[in-house]
């Protein structure tokens, strides 16, 4: 099969609902069965096909690569979960850089767990760009016809919004024209989000619209169709309306809530900039309902679609803008 057809998928969080959803995903759809290579604890694993009354036979259709490590009780922050949350991250990248699968879909990990487990950094985004030597890597929702960059990301609102500057705003909506390249948009209509009630009014309500957010959108107005800033409790509506291919969002939970009221399980996470496309669910490890077969797995399928949808075309915007 040729790599770009398959899918690197990490189980997260070994503790967290992680290897349930990917569990109940595959078994839901069986032609995915060779089109992914899992990674993670083989034998917890096999326990959540078991508890969830999953075919047990997956595990010898599917392509597995085991990490191994101690038992993990479910729903609770542990060092060795996140140790084998990041080492299934690891081994994931390496298969994924050397003529492996094509593109990695990830299953939420904890941020206690995996600092726990001595990691330096505090997401997937963070820990995919130093495994990858990656300088400029985006985060992109896509949820239905809505797709959000965000401006930053883990930050607290504070520094979030005293970190806005006209520069930083201009490099990110460069981001929103390469991510529409990168996916093959047609067009490439980008918006700003505003970041005070009503667009500021004028500055009526707030000064950043007037003193760093217009003057990025008039810097960039020559090379891109970008427009803004619109109030942000219509913008992303009217974007999954058709109306906008992609807006940028000021800050972590602006662009959220937006993906997530629209299709809370049909919300897909990207990376991009890495050397490869990068997926994953919109949700986190959920600890209260994990090992209780309640977990959903429809973000989860999305993930690995949108994966398959996605990775030839951006490997092929990669390696073109790789070229002199």
């Amino acid at each position: 099969m040729k790599r770009t057809e398959r899918v690197a998928i990490t189980l997260g969080d070994p503790a967290g609902i992680g290897p349930e959803v990917v569990a109940k995903a595959i078994s839901l759809n069986p032609k995915l069965l060779d089109r992914v290579v899992l990674f993670g604890n083989r034998r917890n694993f096999s326990q959540t096909l078991n508890s969830c009354k999953l075919d047990a036979s997956i595990l010898d259709k599917v392509g597995f690569v085991d990490v191994p490590g101690e038992r993990i009780n479910p729903g609770m922050v542990q060092k060795e979960a996140g140790r084998i949350a990041i080492e299934s991250i690891q081994q994931a990248v390496e298969s994924v850089m050397h003529d492996g699968p094509a593109s990695l879909c990830t299953a939420p990990i904890n941020k206690e767990a995996i600092i726990a487990a001595g990691s330096q950094d505090i997401d997937h985004t963070i820990m995919l760009s130093r495994l990858t030597a990656s300088k400029k890597v985006s985060t992109v929702f896509e949820s239905r016809k809505l797709r959000i960059l965000f401006a930053n990301k883990h930050l607290p609102l504070k520094l979030a919004i005293s970190g806005l500057s006209t520069q930083s705003l201009i490099e990110a909506i460069d981001m929103c024209e390469e991510a529409l390249e990168a996916l093959g948009t047609k067009r490439k209509r980008i918006a700003i989000a505003a970041l005070n009630p009503h667009a500021g009014e004028g500055g009526l309500l707030g000064s950043e619209e007037v003193e760093i957010i217009r003057p990025a959108i008039e810097a960039m107005r020559t090379k891109y169709d970008v427009t803004g800033p619109y109030p942000a409790d219509s913008v992303f509506y009217r974007a999954s309306k058709g109306e906008f291919d992609i807006v940028l969002s000021l800050y972590h939970d602006q662009g959220h809530i937006a993906a997530k009221m629209l299709d809370f399980h049909g919300t897909v996470s990207m990376n991009l900039g890495l050397p490869f496309l990068r997926t994953s669910v919109d949700h986190g490890t959920a600890y209260e309902i994990a090992g209780k077969n309640r977990a959903n797995p429809a973000s989860m399928i999305v993930a690995i679609r949108t994966a398959l949808k996605y990775s030839e075309r951006y490997r092929k915007y990669m390696r073109s803008s790789l070229l002199p």
